[in-house]
């Protein structure tokens, strides 16, 4: 074996790979041999590429163990030495006299005064290999564990300009996931954020981290045009302004994301009718592509939620789910579908809203996702308002989660809804098991539960009955007060649920057949007064119709009071 080849072998050995072919040869004298040759040789061919480059992944692996060892100060200047060894290294190769840049912005940028490197006239920087990006990306880290915002915004700037650069070799997957990875550890900052003065540094450190890397890749002026990065990036920035609860700043994004796909950016004022939208879109839709629209929406659908727009919300949710052919992550897909759950609730429509809670959860789920826990007690939620008689839990997807500990107390939730057993009910909610009542949606909607059971109840309970007190009705839903249970009762009359009539006096429900006079109905409604069945299944005409009966009872009410005090006087 050749002195060339026992070098060969030595330096490979620092691959796994190699490492593991090299245990199979090689005895203890060939090993001393090549590492007597390293000790002779190296600082003569330490200009070699195979000198250079161990050289580098020594300092620079140096570097990450006195970082490891909390030496942050060393780590720092060790990092820029391996910089600075790698731009000295193929300047050499390059022919190009380290002391001659020849105009050209070729070296760290470490003391440059331009507080906007990604500005106008800014440059990929030269003689930046692999290891200086990989350098660099540790120096924003470190200047972001210890929140110095400026010079983390300079570096990751500098970081930008190296991975911009055909010099480095950076490979397209290496660079978004750099990237990605940089922005997503700027959020993770900004959720644990404790102070409000932390928030703020870190806001305005998202904003310069996010602007950089849209200047960087923007698909028309960037150093390097990326439109898939470049996209996705603004997605990324539009989810954390919206935890952020920056709506303004948000706009702006969806508007570059609407403007960027193709789509009409009308809708963010309001102007484009329902029709016009579902057409533009799908026209739209043909000609870039169908999971970016979801995407998109996604974002869309959060920020008309957060300002409570019901009109852009529906119209932004029917557009995308009537997207044909895309392939959104599964975690989009949910958002969208569990945001329009909850436009459905708030729209009282809680058949529909159970069917997007249960899309929702099955979506969360395949994205592997906890978040279906939450979409799961939201199904549950919207089954027990639509006083369902079918069991949430019951389905295939849903029954592998019912002894799930956040689920437990849920679980328990809808037995009792379905047993009527408001006592087990109320109890739940009381004592907040499995914190339910942490959720803020949940709490929302806890008044509409307890008055959908206790009308499960009341109607249970005079169901042998003609005449039952009140006080007796009241003892059934554990002992609420007389005057609930006559709001409940005027609620089951007026919706046309209970025909009888309330004798205030004596505290009694007067319940009446149904092929009673019709005179003989409150307020001396007709049979034409009731509602139809067309109409019970619309909320609006129930309720035009039940405004209709009471206006009626009242005037019969204030009919018989008159007709009353004259006979009081005698």
């Amino acid at each position: 074996m050749s002195d060339s080849e026992d070098y060969e072998y030595e330096y490979d050995e620092s691959d796994q790979e190699a490492m593991d072919a090299g245990s199979n040869g090689g005895g203890g004298d060939d090993e001393d041999a090549s590492f007597e040759y390293t000790d002779d040789e190296d600082n003569a061919d330490n200009n070699n590429d195979g000198g250079g480059e161990v050289a580098l992944e020594n300092a620079y692996y140096n570097a990450k163990t006195e970082r490891d060892n909390d030496e942050f100060d060393g780590a720092r200047e060790t990092f820029e030495s391996v910089v600075t060894m790698e731009v000295e290294q193929n300047k050499k190769a390059a022919g190009v006299d380290n002391d001659d840049d020849n105009g050209d912005n070729t070296m760290m940028d470490v003391e440059s005064t331009n507080d906007n490197n990604l500005g106008a006239g800014a440059t990929p920087l030269k003689y930046h290999g692999p290891w200086s990006y990989k350098a660099i990306k540790q120096l924003v880290k470190l200047h972001l564990r210890s929140m110095d915002d400026k010079s983390a915004v300079k570096d990751y700037e500098r970081m930008l300009r190296v991975a911009c650069s055909h010099d480095a070799k950076i490979s397209p997957n290496a660079m978004e996931k750099g990237v990605n990875n940089m922005l997503d550890r700027v959020a993770s900052l900004i959720n644990n954020s404790g102070s409000d003065d932390d928030a703020t540094k870190l806001a305005s450190l998202a904003q310069s981290i996010y602007d950089a890397t849209l200047k960087a890749f923007h698909p028309t002026t960037g150093l390097s045009p990326n439109q898939r990065l470049w996209f996705k990036t603004n997605l990324k920035y539009g989810q954390l302004l919206y935890e952020m609860n920056e709506t303004s700043k948000l706009q702006l994004v969806i508007r570059d994301l609407l403007q960027s796909s193709g789509q009409p950016t009308d809708i963010l004022e309001g102007t484009t009718t329902s029709n016009t939208t579902s057409n533009t879109a799908s026209s739209s839709i043909s000609s870039q592509s169908q999971t970016s629209v979801m995407e998109i929406a996604a974002l869309q659908i959060q920020l008309y939620s957060r300002l409570k727009d019901t009109k852009k919300l529906r119209a932004t949710y029917h557009r995308a789910m009537s997207v044909r052919g895309g392939v959104p992550h599964p975690r989009t897909l949910a958002l969208i579908q569990e945001l329009g759950g909850k436009m459905h609730m708030s729209q009282r429509n809680f058949d529909e809203a159970s069917q997007a809670f249960f899309q929702a959860f099955k979506s969360y789920d395949e994205a592997g996702d906890r978040s279906r826990l939450r979409c799961l007690n939201y199904l549950v939620m919207a089954s027990m308002l639509h006083a369902s008689s079918i069991n949430p839990f019951d389905s295939h997807e849903a029954r592998a989660h019912r002894d799930d500990p956040e689920i437990v107390a849920m679980t328990n939730l809808v037995q009792a809804f379905h047993n009527d057993d408001i006592k087990s009910f109320e109890k739940i909610l009381n004592k907040n098991e499995g914190r339910i009542m942490d959720d803020e949606f949940v709490r929302e909607h806890v008044a509409d539960l307890l008055r959908t059971i206790r009308t499960q109840v009341i109607m249970r309970t005079i169901g042998p009955y003609t005449k039952i007190r009140l006080g007796r009705i009241s003892k059934s839903l554990n002992d609420i007060p007389v005057e609930d249970v006559e709001s409940l009762l005027v609620s089951l009359i007026l919706d046309g649920k209970l025909n009888g009539r309330i004798d205030q006096v004596n505290g009694v429900l007067v319940k009446q057949s149904q092929g009673a006079d019709a005179s003989s109905m409150p307020g001396g409604s007709s049979a034409s007064d009731k509602p139809s069945e067309k109409n019970v299944g619309s909320v609006e005409s129930r309720n035009t119709a039940s405004i209709q009966r009471l206006t009626k009872a009242l005037e019969h009410l204030t009919t018989a009071v008159s007709n009353a005090g004259p006979q009081r006087m005698m």
